[in-house]
């Protein structure tokens, strides 16, 4: 047997330091919010970029009909219209929305959320008849260059939505149960700016879609 030395065990004692440090149970506060939104940030200019290159592909691709139906054929401008005021009506009672939460008002907050849901499903439903309608007619994606672009486009924005309406009804159960705490304003403060890009988006696809296309 090795007799330990005092500068041995001096070492041993640093190493069991450490080596607890990896299983160190306390959780630390974190900053308030700030990595949060600058990830968000981040994940919307990288959602931008997906957007752009749909919007890239339709110009490519918007007018090759390959003898089939075009936009002036398939598309129902008042219907549109419609589905595009559901979604701004959606992005305005958002704003209520926000506008109780720095209130404080908990109650509030979560009736304009489900508001904002209610438009939100109603652009869906729209959204989905047009897209039925279509391929009852014949017009489906694998149609021309044309219908693939659009329903690329359209359709991924609907998705965009989806999610978003998922997000709400999770922010509106965690409010109901722990009320506006720092964190769920957080999040509210992260699916506004979520909402509001899907309607400045929608805005860009009724321009350069539907608009558009009734003068091609």
């Amino acid at each position: 047997m090795h007799a330990t030395t005092p500068q041995q065990t001096m070492i041993r004692a640093d190493e069991a330091q450490i080596t607890a440090a990896f299983y160190d149970l306390n959780e630390h506060d974190h900053p308030e919010g700030g990595s949060t939104m600058l990830g968000f940030w981040i994940y919307l200019m990288s959602d931008c970029l997906i957007f752009a290159m749909l919007f890239a592909a339709y110009g490519v691709l918007g007018g090759n009909f390959a003898a089939g139906p075009g936009p002036r054929d398939l598309f129902e401008l008042p219907l549109v219209a419609l589905n595009t005021a559901m979604l701004l009506f959606s992005s305005i009672t958002y704003g209520f929305a926000m506008l109780a939460m720095e209130r404080g008002k908990a109650g509030q907050t979560i009736t304009w959320l489900l508001v904002t849901a209610g438009f939100g499903a109603a652009f869906l439903s729209i959204e989905l008849y047009e897209f039925a309608n279509l391929i009852h007619e014949g017009a489906t994606p694998m149609r021309s260059g044309f219908l693939t672009a659009f329903f690329s486009l359209v359709g991924t924005h609907g998705l965009h939505v989806t999610f978003g309406l998922v997000w709400l009804f999770t922010l509106v159960a965690q409010i109901a149960a722990k009320g506006l705490i720092a964190a769920n304003r957080r999040r509210l403060m992260c699916l506004s700016l979520f909402w509001h890009f899907l309607d400045v988006i929608w805005i860009g696809v009724f321009t350069f879609v539907y608009l558009m296309g009734m003068l091609r």
